[in-house]
């Protein structure tokens, strides 16, 4: 790696699986051709919920991209979406089975929040009640007995790295990282450390969610808040735009094969990019902090100054882009904390119009999106840019996609509570 660090990370794999597309191909196609993956939800009943909008990944069949299909009984939706990713990307990365020492083969995955939805456990609360009450005498008694010896194992968020290291004997370093939104870019900076540090020769990076769920869906609008428009799905979610009044929920996941420079080299890998240097930070206590950005603005300057680059270095910047009304604020005073003038002329792209958001998962699929840009070298528009926020002053592409200048980028993400992280790649 570059600036403090001596061994250089690539990527040399990608894989995606998103509501615009599964694959690398399909992906990329509808970014470039401006298709969005928000509809109508029809997967669950948007019957009383606050937004009838939602991102879902269609005609994704898991048996496909498992090992196992008897693994399907302990995963949610989100592990599902999680361990086909990383096949892709493995399969991508043109790695054969053997080819790295699997003890010098590790995972570091983020997750987001794994409901236990209520019918999951319908038929407990069923034995324990009586006359309109529950009766919690009757759990130890004759509940627990009710519960599925494994049904834990499809709500806990370590899981989703268990299964991918158990699918590609990935026995190295291991790890599992629940910082939402922020999650796919700590994962990169640790298993990028990890590589640095000569623990491991190769890396499986990624991060998963799946938030198609009443449950979920209702409990997303109350902390993120959601878009309430009615008429078309596809101009719902509006990053920096002044109409813009709530993100849509999704669901996705992306995965990433990262290897030292010498270790992809000697196999003979194609290489997307150079992992130049990674930051992260948070919002610290008080209002100021919060409004300024100031998580954020700590992991840029952390990433740039670890890449040995300036801001005049980059070639567009892959932004958070919530597409509500205090957070592209927020971020937006945070890029001209960091860039200064700069911050008014570096083009910005905000995936989130095309996928919805997805906390951890958004954030890996957004991350595919920035290395799939510096691989073709084009720059995807954001969608429903129309009316540009004064108070979000920055370049936002928009309309057809647009060649870059130079293939060096900044990708973002920020949780609602000021958790944050930044990557910077270049092109090789």
């Amino acid at each position: 790696m570059a600036g403090l660090q001596h061994t250089r990370v690539v990527v040399t794999g990608v894989g995606v699986v998103s509501p615009i597309g599964i694959g690398n191909e399909k992906f990329w196609d509808s970014l470039i051709h401006n298709r969005s993956g928000i509809d109508y939800l029809t997967s669950v009943p948007a019957e009383g919920l606050p937004s009838a909008f939602g991102a879902e990944v269609r005609d994704f069949d898991p048996v496909r991209y498992l090992r196992d299909r008897k693994f399907l009984k302990v995963m949610c939706r989100d592990i599902q979406l999680g361990v086909a990713s990383s096949t892709l990307a493995v399969e991508d990365a043109g790695l054969a089975s053997g080819q790295v020492d699997p003890q010098r083969f590790g995972v570091v995955f983020g997750a987001g929040r794994m409901t236990c939805h209520p019918q999951e456990l319908a038929a407990v609360v069923e034995v324990c009640r009586e006359n309109q009450e529950f009766q919690i005498d009757r759990w130890g008694a004759e509940a627990v007995g009710r519960i599925a010896p494994l049904w834990l194992l499809r709500q806990l968020p370590n899981m989703p790295a268990s299964h991918v290291s158990i699918d590609h004997n990935a026995c190295g370093p291991n790890n599992t990282i629940t910082c939402r939104d922020a999650s796919a870019l700590l994962a990169l900076s640790e298993a990028a450390r990890v590589i640095s540090a000569g623990r491991a020769d190769a890396m499986i990076v990624g991060a998963c969610s799946s938030n198609i769920h009443p449950v979920d869906i209702a409990k997303f609008h109350s902390f993120e808040g959601l878009s309430r428009r009615t008429d078309d799905p596809t101009r719902a979610c509006r990053p920096f735009d002044f109409e813009r009044d709530g993100t849509v929920v999704g669901e996705g996941a992306a995965s990433f094969l990262i290897e030292s420079y010498e270790h992809a080299v000697r196999r003979g890998a194609d290489i997307y990019a150079e992992v130049l240097g990674t930051g992260a930070g948070c919002d610290g206590r008080g209002a100021a902090n919060e409004s300024a950005g100031l998580g954020l603005v700590r992991a840029m300057e952390s990433a740039i100054a670890i890449a040995g680059i300036t801001p005049a270095d980059l070639g567009h910047i892959n932004a958070q882009g919530k597409s509500t009304q205090p957070d592209d604020i927020v971020e937006s005073r945070a890029y001209h904390r960091v860039f200064g003038n700069l911050a008014v002329s570096i083009p910005v792209t905000a995936l989130k119009s095309y996928i919805g958001h997805f906390d951890a998962g958004a954030g890996a699929v957004e991350l595919a999106g920035t290395l799939l840009s510096l691989k073709h070298g084009f720059l995807p528009a954001t969608l429903n840019y129309e009316f540009p926020d004064p108070r979000c002053l920055l370049n936002v592409a928009r309309g057809e996609a647009q060649k870059l200048k130079n293939r060096t980028a900044i990708t973002v993400n920020r949780t609602a509570m000021g958790q944050s992280a930044a990557a910077v790649l270049r092109a090789l």
